[in-house]
């Protein structure tokens, strides 16, 4: 991102002890309307590095809670002969080794209460040395972890584990081989969610799922999103990259159909489940391989009003001409890339008509330097 110049109000003193060392957060020790300023900043200057383009208005910048933000995370686990001693953090600046961390200001505070707790829980399982990381994942109502090991583990071990879950409150569960191997320890049931309370949405999702790193934000980008999209029971919405149902769901309470396309069957699955506990019957979902050319795909053989895009890194930009043989007049994208949303926004207003009438950033990771941003297109058709 562009460098924030440390002009007088703009410094302040980091929180957390391991800043500068812990590559987590980079830029911790900047004020936060500076850290927007500078994020606002690298959305429009990939906006000018393409020949006419400009938002008609900035949407102003969507803020909430600083700490304790991240309800997921991967943490990377180390046994360290020297120092004869187990870390559990994240990867330190240059990314080679890991932070020795005992506090975290940014994770989920039902986690971060317990980091200290970490390295001395791995390093008392015999399967210790053979530990390469432990996911996060908090729902509104539940707190977990992932524990991935690469050797089986001892029954013994198992019950160190129990114990601490049983003494904290956050689930344990096990990882052998990849994400399909993951299994709940303890308790014996579990159920991870989060809620959409303006939409009367609740989405359930796996430990291993994707969902957006901070609850509140979530919340008001989605809010955002539909105001954007003004729906109306008219309306019939198309949704890419649509993930568990995120933004699928919520839409689906004000227009006449939505459809959801992700490249995951899992999600897929979960996504249809999640629209029938909502009672949603307006909500159909396709599994597509999006990075290819869905030009025979069914569900592009309507017409849509209305579409909402949520891509990658890497942006949309094979998708762009479907979206437009759509008819859909209105498009709200989501990014995660501010050069990859400049890029694919240069190709809807010069290729397919659209016009950039509004964008903004999105402050989904605070005291990092990732840009999260939406902007809104609209065309005459």
């Amino acid at each position: 991102m562009p460098d924030v110049v440390p002009v007088a109000g703009q410094r302040v003193p980091p929180r957390c002890p391991h800043f500068g060392v812990c590559g987590g957060c980079s830029i911790q020790d900047v004020a936060p309307d500076a850290q927007i300023a500078a994020k606002q900043e690298r959305l429009r200057q990939a906006f000018g590095a393409h020949d006419s383009l400009s938002p008609e208005r900035w949407f102003p910048a969507l803020t909430g809670p600083l700490w304790n933000y991240r309800r997921k995370a991967r943490l990377s686990v180390r046994y360290v002969f020297k120092k004869e001693r187990v870390l559990v953090g994240f990867r330190e600046r240059q990314g080679r080794y890991v932070a020795d961390m005992s506090e975290c200001h940014t994770l989920d505070s039902r986690i971060a209460a317990y980091l200290s707790e970490l390295p001395g829980l791995m390093r008392s399982l015999e399967v210790y040395r053979r530990i390469p990381q432990i996911e996060v994942a908090c729902g509104d109502e539940c707190a977990s972890l992932i524990i991935r090991h690469l050797d089986p583990m001892a029954e013994t071990d198992q019950e160190r584990l129990r114990d601490f879950a049983r003494n904290t409150g956050i689930a344990i569960f096990l990882q052998p081989a990849g994400i399909h191997s993951i299994k709940l320890l303890e308790p014996q049931e579990v159920e991870l969610s989060y809620a959409l309370p303006a939409h009367a949405v609740s989405i359930r999702f796996q430990p291993a799922d994707f969902v957006q790193v901070n609850a509140e934000m979530n919340r008001l980008m989605v809010d955002r999103a539909l105001s954007l999209l003004q729906l109306d029971l008219n309306d019939r919405v198309l949704d890419l990259f649509c993930g568990l149902g995120n933004f699928t769901l919520p839409m689906a309470r004000y227009a006449l159909q939505v459809t959801g396309i992700e490249g995951d069957a899992g999600l897929v699955d979960r996504a249809q489940s999640n629209a029938e506990a909502n009672a949603i019957d307006n909500a159909r979902f396709y599994c597509a391989d999006l990075k290819q050319d869905p030009v025979e795909a069914e569900w592009l053989k309507q017409d849509y009003d209305k579409a909402l895009v949520d891509p990658p890194r890497s942006g949309a930009g094979e998708l762009l001409p479907h979206i437009s043989a759509t008819g859909a007049r209105r498009l709200v994208y989501v990014s995660c890339s501010p050069e990859s949303l400049a890029r694919d926004a240069a190709t809807l207003q010069d290729d397919f008509g659209f016009t950039l009438k509004g964008a903004g950033v999105v402050d989904m990771f605070p005291h990092t330097d990732h840009v999260e941003s939406i902007a809104l297109f609209e065309r005459e058709v």
